[in-house]
């Protein structure tokens, strides 16, 4: 719930990276890619009496409802649909959702214990959206959500039906109320200016894949981070490799966040032998594009770059990109990849989420001043800082460690 209790409105993103959609017909849900429409937009109403439940009511004045009527026959996934209330129920449990965190995401679990899932694959099941229970390890990620936390306060005045009660109907709308409910194109418009969200600024383009992932960091003396599969990057004893790791108790999972003088957009981390995260130049495997990332203690300056590491932020994660453009990533499926950590592009679809990252942060900076830049939180000269003098001969290795506390989630 802490997602949605001091939230007017959200937009809900699939692990597709796609939107939820109510559509005109205002009866069908889907997925769509463009986040400026007025349609991926949900005012969150919490449920009177039950503070974990919530309900989401879409630019049509309709709600998410989760309806008993198959998707396809044969197939266990039910149709998820718009629906208007109804004087003649005193309430309708199918719109009430429970929002269960997971990690950085969310499921929303209907009050038949299924959840709310993006499908993917191919037609019929492209871009639908139904509530299911994910049988398959394939599609565990299909029922998790960013939430896009938005100030719908400018529209409220443009929703037709009250909040103080709330009755449902789990039928399609109502035709004869159209009139009633439906927003004129000049006030998409209106939305999307007072949003901040016109379509130009919505288009794909590097600048707004790359928005700073810094906040993330600016009060963090050490974080963990979490990769999509829940498990922890650990930087091993051998002093050398990186893999991921459920244990996030671990020292070895604790990484000293260190920002750059003169760059206030990356960052170096730390692990506890003082060595430090490194973007390497060696490939993982012959033949493939991931190269390894591996525990260094850089010798000059020429091998700074490969140990910073620029934050862009995604929702609630971070993608931590490379000097020369990738990206850290955590990789799944068989061995040899399984439990490994890379460097590279994202080119598939489900290869998207991989390089997504949680951060957690175990220990932060205490500081007098109020000041939230880069430059108040700057930690103090670190061994790395002294092996890029005039001398270029490197200090001595040795472990940085300080006695820590994790609670376990």
């Amino acid at each position: 719930m802490e997602f949605f209790n001091t939230a007017k409105a959200v937009r809900l993103k699939s692990h597709l990276d796609k939107f939820l959609v109510a559509d005109e017909d205002q009866r069908s849900v889907r997925q769509g890619r463009n986040g400026s429409s007025n349609k991926v937009y949900w005012t969150v109403e919490l449920v009177e009496g039950s503070y974990h439940l919530i309900r989401l009511k879409n630019s049509h004045g309709g709600y998410l409802s989760a309806s008993d009527e198959p998707f396809l026959l044969g197939m266990t996934g039910k149709r998820v649909l718009q629906a208007l209330p109804n004087p003649g129920v005193k309430r309708c449990h199918s719109m009430e959702w429970e929002p269960i965190k997971e990690g950085y995401k969310v499921k929303l679990r209907t009050r038949g214990g299924t959840y709310l899932r993006a499908n993917g694959a191919t037609p019929p099941w492209r871009n639908t959206i139904t509530h299911d229970l994910p049988y398959r390890t394939a599609t565990q990620d299909w029922v998790l959500w960013d939430v896009d936390l938005v100030d719908l306060s400018v529209l409220q005045h443009l929703q037709s039906y009250p909040s103080s009660s709330y009755n449902c109907s789990s039928l399609p709308y109502d035709q004869s109320l159209n009139s009633n409910i439906s927003l004129s194109h000049h006030h998409h418009e209106l939305a999307s200016e007072s949003l901040g969200l016109s379509r130009v600024a919505h288009r794909p383009s590097y600048a707004s894949e790359r928005q700073s992932g810094m906040e993330f960091f600016y009060k963090a003396k050490a974080v963990r981070l979490e990769s999509h599969l829940g498990k922890y990057l650990v930087g091993d004893d051998d002093e050398e490799s990186v893999r991921q790791s459920r244990s996030g108790a671990s020292l070895n999972a604790r990484w000293t966040v260190e920002f750059v003088e003169g760059k206030d957009n990356v960052i170096r981390l730390k692990s506890c032998h003082g060595l430090y995260l490194t973007a390497a130049e060696e490939p993982f495997l012959l033949g493939m594009t991931g190269k390894k990332v591996v525990q260094t203690l850089p010798t000059n300056k020429t091998h700074a770059p490969s140990i910073e590491w620029e934050p862009i932020k995604e929702g609630f994660r971070v993608k931590l990109r490379t000097a020369e453009g990738k990206y850290l990533r955590a990789n799944g499926a068989t061995p040899p990849w399984r439990n490994s950590v890379t460097h590279d592009l994202p080119n598939r679809t489900a290869t998207q989420d991989w390089v997504l990252w949680g951060v957690d942060v175990v220990d932060i900076v205490v500081s007098s001043d109020a000041s939230d830049s880069p430059a108040s939180c700057l930690s103090p000269p670190s061994s790395f800082n002294s092996v890029l003098d005039d001398t270029g001969t490197p200090p001595t290795r040795r472990p940085h460690i300080k006695t820590w506390v994790i609670q376990p989630k």
